[in-house]
């Protein structure tokens, strides 16, 4: 039983993969078409077999997880933009969760406010292919000299994604 899921499972992401390259009109476009009925033959297995898996095991488990949060599940069929699944959150979150046990020194609230935007700003440095470290150390060489602006125009240029970042900071392609 739990092969054949693992089966349908596969060709889901196998059907998804396929979808890279389109818009995310294409893209939900082809979801609906392909990857929503073999997404509904999934859940339609599922209910057809709950009552026999065993109520103590992992797999019981996983069942219910999926039953109870079928809409949820489904939301990337709605959407072209939506992912399937939150696999690049997790890998984006794995250094975090990694040192935990380093955070334990952060004992104050406004010491784990702090920790979260170096943390946001160093993901989103990631995220729009920017060297963390170099980015990081050009804020704080650039913002201590602009400290007595009246406006915050500078603050455009010193966006992750702005083009006025010097060629540095930006990894190779």
């Amino acid at each position: 039983m739990s092969y054949l899921i693992m089966k349908q499972i596969q060709a889901i992401y196998r059907e998804e993969d396929k979808l890279k390259g389109l818009t995310a009109q294409e893209r939900l476009m082809q979801r609906q078409v392909v990857i929503k009925p073999l997404v509904e033959a999934l859940f339609v297995y599922l209910k057809e077999h709950r009552a026999e898996v065993p109520g103590s095991d992992l797999l019981h488990e996983a069942y219910v997880y999926a039953l109870n949060q079928e809409e949820y599940l489904k939301v990337f069929l709605e959407d072209g933009e939506v992912p399937m699944d939150n696999n690049a959150s997790e890998r984006a979150i794995r250094g975090f969760t990694i040192g935990r046990k380093n955070w334990q020194v952060i004992d104050t609230i406004h010491g784990a406010e702090a920790s979260a935007v170096i943390h946001s700003i160093a993901e989103t440095a990631k995220a729009n292919n920017l060297k963390p470290y170099e980015y990081f150390e050009y804020l704080l060489d650039e913002i201590p000299k602009h400290m007595e602006d009246t406006t915050r125009d500078l603050l455009d240029d010193l966006l992750p994604w702005s083009q006025n970042l010097p060629a540095y900071i930006k990894k190779a392609k």
